[in-house]
């Protein structure tokens, strides 16, 4: 190999790959293409440069200029990682549920009016009341519900409410694939859940307490489950409504969408069976527990659609079929 034409013909590409690492902070998307595909050809040259016999003293200059660019695009692929988790909880996350907001609202709406219309016949009808259990059944009830949050050690319990309600809420974006009839089911018994809850505490004169305990945390994880459903309707509807997208593309638009709240409630429900586990049992005042409840799901909703109109304003796709501006490789 003539090793001073060999350095010649690429001396300008390795100039470039210096050029490109010391700037490496303040590179475009186009340019740090250029400084993958500039360390991908380097690494190339390097080992045909060594396979040849060259000389020593050049492959040790481009071995190191090589181990240059490949930490710079080792850690730009650790940058860009840490990017895109912030873009998602900046733009994507909150952008799908704020698309979904009528549909999460007439979820909420109409699954706490038949929670309300059932607990208040359960509490006003003493025939209804006595057909749910006697009276010592009816006491024991209200007993099991409250010792619910408290039996179980709090790092247990919050792992295990997580890991129940991440399903559930799973299941119900799922449900969209069979038109979201599964979800409409499972709302119900939401509310059946909840309606005869608070019916039979409050018609053993407990109302307070069934306030107290489902609150704190029901705020939060209410919320959550209505999204999860409101999302899989949405996806069942785009089944049967595609509206000017054909129906496969319109299935893969929402299919997305719902994956990409299923993987924000993972995180609002931790936040919500942390709560359960540790504030709703807790001896703080009634008063400060539903305070914190009521701060943290406000807050959340604030987040959603402040910043999920934000980014429909301005335009912006949350599609998690979008590809990065480039994929690091390092060899």
């Amino acid at each position: 190999m003539d090793v001073d034409a060999f350095a010649a013909a690429h001396q300008a590409e390795w100039a470039r790959l210096d050029e490109l690492v010391k700037r490496r902070r303040s590179l475009s998307g186009a340019e740090i293409d250029e400084l993958v595909a500039g360390y991908q050809r380097a690494a190339t040259q390097l080992s045909v440069l060594r396979s040849a016999g060259g000389d020593p003293a050049l492959a040790a200059r481009l071995s190191a200029r090589v181990a240059r660019a490949r930490a710079t695009t080792v850690a730009g692929a650790h940058a860009s990682s840490w990017r895109a988790v912030g873009r998602f909880f900046a733009v994507s996350f909150p952008l799908m549920a704020y698309r979904a907001r009528w549909w999460w609202l007439a979820t909420a709406a109409g699954s706490l009016a038949v929670a309300f219309l059932l607990g208040w016949w359960i509490a006003r009808s003493p025939a209804v009341l006595a057909s749910l259990g006697t009276r010592a059944q009816r006491a024991s009830y209200v007993r099991q519900f409250r010792e619910y949050y408290s039996e179980y050690n709090g790092q247990s319990f919050a792992s295990e409410v997580w890991t129940h309600n991440a399903a559930v809420a799973a299941a119900a974006l799922v449900s969209g694939m069979f038109l979201g009839i599964p979800a409409l089911y499972w709302l119900w018994q939401v509310a059946q859940e909840v309606g005869i809850a608070g019916g039979v505490l409050i018609a053993q004169g407990k109302g307070d307490e069934f306030f107290s305990l489902i609150l704190p945390h029901g705020m939060l994880e209410l919320s959550a489950f209505f999204l999860a459903a409101a999302v899989g309707l949405r996806l069942g509807w785009s089944i049967i409504d595609p509206g000017p997208r054909r129906r496969s593309q319109a299935l893969a638009e929402e299919g997305r969408a719902a994956m990409t709240v299923a993987l924000g409630l993972i995180v609002v429900l931790l936040v919500s069976g942390s709560i359960e586990a540790f504030v709703t049992p807790s001896d703080l005042p009634t008063w400060a527990r539903i305070l914190i409840g009521g701060c943290v799901a406000a807050g959340f909703l604030a987040y959603v659609l402040l910043l999920g109109r934000r980014a429909a304003a301005a335009g912006l796709s949350a599609d998690i079929d979008e590809a990065p501006d480039r994929i690091p490789v390092s060899g």
